[in-house]
């Protein structure tokens, strides 16, 4: 019999996989499905601006409120409502979805962190093991889960659009511009971004909204509401508002929180730079837009396997033997993309890049996200409201200079942050090695 913590862990993970599936296949169509005068990329700085909005105040005070198990199901909503958006996109229903999406986004993450933080507190309070641990392996099995999730979605809309595929040749002259070889500022996929068919357009979207839908059901019936009694207690007493909306800031006085800033930036720098500028200047400019959906797969399916693989080795190679791995997995990669060439007779490799980020991906998620559970114990909403703020910075100023920044730059830019980020984490592990963060066997 599996425990009842270890169940939650699986309803929380599959909610987010059924949620997942329909807003990363969404995000990964936005800059060719809704590219007029750059609506659908527009779209995506919005909801990553509004993500930061809300991490400042909303976190603490909807989980504190509603618990954690409310607070995933009102997210959830907010997210569906972006997939009714795109059924009849324009500026005046995108981008109130948009906005609408970005406000539960960090409620809900960090909802579902607090979630499985106290959750895996309790199981190892119960076994006798290491909180740390349990709370890793936790982490790990919702990340192979979740991650998953790119692989489905990408899946959907290849199948379904897969039946108006409109496949166009790319000339020599364009795949001396792919790459670093060109600023990539002015990439031409010809026919290859052609909208398709609208038809087909409503019948991937209406899937969107189905498995949406069903993501809600399934928190909403059957995950356990583990910490009402809290929740009931907040509401009970008397503590000024202020106190709590102003949680996200106070706990920027901790230098442990603030020296992990660049740690946190790079995982929204690095997500960022796969989904849309490895996307759109190697994979669309010399295959085509039709095999996105089958680059993404590829990196899903590896980000699925390692983040339950090392959510199982941390134990036993602790957090910064990751970390390192990650660091050097990526840097060889952002080398490696700054000197190659893209062309179609070397179609492997441009699954092997996916593959490798996928499996640094995994590590940086997976490890980040147990590593806030376990140094702030006391204070979980406004740390992964923090994290929240600030991966969704890292968003933001990566889309933000996307349209005006020549693609060598981008890589230096994105190199400088990992250099930075292994400068200061190192930082944080030690002190935590010479005086370990007690966890709370009842967490509140």
């Amino acid at each position: 019999m599996i425990s009842r913590n270890f169940k939650n862990v699986l309803v929380v993970s599959l909610g987010f996989l059924s949620l997942f599936t329909a807003y990363g296949g969404l995000q990964s169509l936005q800059s060719s499905l809704n590219a007029e005068q750059g609506m659908g990329v527009a779209s995506l700085s919005v909801i990553y601006a509004s993500i930061i909005i809300s991490s400042m105040f909303l976190p603490p005070l909807m989980i504190k409120n509603l618990g954690c198990k409310w607070t995933i199901v009102v997210g959830m909503a907010c997210y569906v409502s972006y997939s009714f958006g795109n059924l009849y996109p324009g500026w005046y229903t995108l981008m109130p979805t948009s906005v609408i999406l970005g406000l539960g986004g960090s409620p809900l993450w960090s909802a579902k962190c607090t979630y499985l933080t106290i959750s895996g507190n309790i199981q190892a309070s119960k076994d006798g093991k290491k909180g740390s641990d349990v709370i890793n392996q936790y982490f790990g099995i919702f990340f192979f889960i979740f991650q998953s999730s790119a692989v489905w979605g990408n899946l959907m809309s290849s199948l379904i659009f897969g039946q108006d595929t409109n496949i166009a040749f790319i000339p020599e002259e364009q795949l001396l511009t792919c790459g670093a070889a060109d600023c990539g500022l002015n990439i031409s996929a010809n026919s290859t971004t052609t909208r398709p068919a609208q038809q087909l357009v409503w019948t991937l979207v209406g899937c969107y909204i189905g498995v949406g839908v069903l993501a809600m059901l399934i928190v909403g019936v059957f995950l356990d509401n583990i910490d009402q009694e809290q929740s009931s207690q907040f509401r009970g007493n008397r503590e000024p508002f202020c106190h709590t909306f102003l949680a996200t800031f106070r706990l920027l006085k901790d230098w442990r929180l603030v020296t992990l800033i660049p740690l946190t930036m790079y995982s929204g720098f690095e997500q960022s730079f796969l989904s849309g500028e490895y996307t759109k200047n190697y994979v669309t400019c010399a295959l085509g837009i039709h095999f996105v959906g089958y680059v993404m797969m590829c990196f899903g399916a590896t980000n699925s396997l390692c983040s339950f693989l090392f959510g199982r080795l941390a134990r036993y190679t602790g957090r910064a033997a990751l970390f390192f791995l990650a660091a050097l997995t990526n840097f060889a990669c952002i080398m490696a993309l700054l000197f190659w060439r893209p062309h179609p007779d070397e179609l492997p490799v441009f699954f092997v890049f996916p593959a490798l980020w996928g499996m640094a991906d995994a590590i940086w998620q997976t490890q980040t996200n147990a590593l806030y559970g376990i140094l702030f114990p006391r204070h979980k909403e406004a740390a992964f409201a923090n994290y929240r703020m600030w991966e969704s910075l890292g968003f933001v100023i990566a889309f933000a200079y996307s349209t005006f920044i020549c693609l060598e730059y981008k890589l230096y830019i994105l190199l400088s942050v990992l250099l930075l980020t292994v400068v200061t984490y190192p930082i944080v592990e030690y002190y935590e090695y010479k005086n370990p963060t007690l966890p709370l066997n009842n967490a509140k």
